[in-house]
């Protein structure tokens, strides 16, 4: 894409802040490589999608997923917690992690009202405060405009905005920003591939850095979101953090690139392959899945009339890995010493087994699914 032009950089006395071109225009893919990537692309994401008829209960699965991306995302912003930490109650979380360990909570809520409010909104900048309102709720960066773009000046890197790596646009600019971004997304006069239009629209949201916090969560929450809105998967299925995660220098790298050298090739270039990469994770993951469930299912019809309760147990450890007795209880339906004796049953088959250690308030993982995810 020859002709595109980033923006510019703009002397503010003691910084230069960054003021990006619109994005709605006319677009121009002269680049073979990018055309070969994002028919792959397609190609592992009409596969990937392929899974939403095909795997009964798919719900039952996509709470793992979320809660990976949850782990994945926060964690390139810093929070140090696991996929197991997370699973936990927030009563069992040690009270220095709990601040972690809310952030990613926060992360999955709004992952699940963002999902749930596009049965009423278009993806909008609206959709996006709203996301951004219950990403911040009572964490770290409460107090500062959660579900508001900002009214003031921030930075990317760096103590101070004198020695920052990046300085996004100044706020007064960033209601026509986004609104440009809106625009784009929903024009469809101008033909561009859905695919490198979310490329586009990611690397713009955080070259516009609209929120004084939370804005790396959101740009990538905003790839799921839209794909969903747009008809291209049917279930929130696909989740870039871990690739970022894994390739963070170049992720900020290639952002940095378009900034200086215009070189939106090399971006929409590197979020193909994340797309093709995480799509082929994302089928591996289901497959191993359903053959781990054809397992399971075989050694729970061995328990003759507790079977059924124990299907009941292991649905919902699909959809949460970690169990107690009273929840066990609760699930089944049955009393508690009945509990008791269903757990040690799972536990005979190797579906669940031990992790505390302890003689009371023992908990259970099913570490075997756990494991297809990390």
């Amino acid at each position: 894409m020859r002709d595109f032009k980033s923006g510019n950089y703009i002397n503010q006395g003691y910084y230069k802040s960054f003021q990006p071109d619109f994005v709605d225009r006319q677009w121009h893919v002269d680049n073979m490589e990018i055309m070969q990537l994002l028919s792959q692309a397609d190609r592992e994401l009409g596969r990937l999608d392929m899974y939403s008829n095909y795997i009964p209960n798919i719900e039952l699965f996509i709470s793992m997923h979320v809660l990976k991306e949850a782990t994945q995302s926060s964690k390139i912003e810093g929070t140090q917690t696991n996929i197991e930490e997370a699973l936990l109650d927030k009563e069992d979380v040690p009270l220095d992690k709990r601040d972690d360990w809310e952030e990613v909570q926060n992360y999955i809520n709004a992952m699940d009202a963002a999902i749930k409010a596009l049965d009423k909104l278009p993806f909008s900048s609206r959709l996006i405060r709203e996301t951004h309102s219950v990403l911040m709720q009572g964490v770290r960066g409460s107090k500062k405009q959660p579900g508001e773009f900002r009214s003031s000046q921030n930075w990317i890197g760096g103590a101070s905005i004198n020695d920052a790596i990046f300085v996004p646009p100044v706020h007064t600019s960033i209601q026509e920003l986004m609104a440009d971004i809106e625009k784009f997304v929903h024009d469809d006069n101008k033909y561009f591939p859905e695919l490198l239009k979310i490329g586009v629209v990611h690397y713009q949201f955080e070259t516009i850095h609209p929120f004084l916090d939370g804005n790396g969560r959101v740009g990538r929450l905003m790839i799921p979101l839209y794909l969903v809105s747009k008809g291209i998967l049917r279930k929130p299925i696909l989740y870039l953090s871990d690739f970022l995660e894994r390739n963070r220098t170049h992720y900020y790298d290639n952002l940095m690139r378009v900034r200086e050298k215009n070189d939106i090739d090399q971006w929409l270039k590197f979020f193909l392959v994340g797309i093709i990469e995480t799509a082929k994770n994302g089928i591996e993951t289901f497959d191993n899945i359903l053959r781990l469930q054809k397992e399971v299912e075989q050694k729970i019809q061995t328990l003759g009339s507790r079977a059924a309760n124990a299907q009941k147990v292991v649905n919902q450890l699909y959809h949460k890995p970690i169990v107690n007795a009273e929840k066990v209880a609760g699930i089944a339906d049955i009393s508690l010493p009945s509990a008791y004796l269903l757990i040690k049953e799972l536990e005979r088959l190797g579906i669940i087994k031990e992790i505390t250690g302890g003689q009371r308030k023992k908990v259970y993982l099913f570490e075997e699914y756990l494991q297809i995810f990390k």
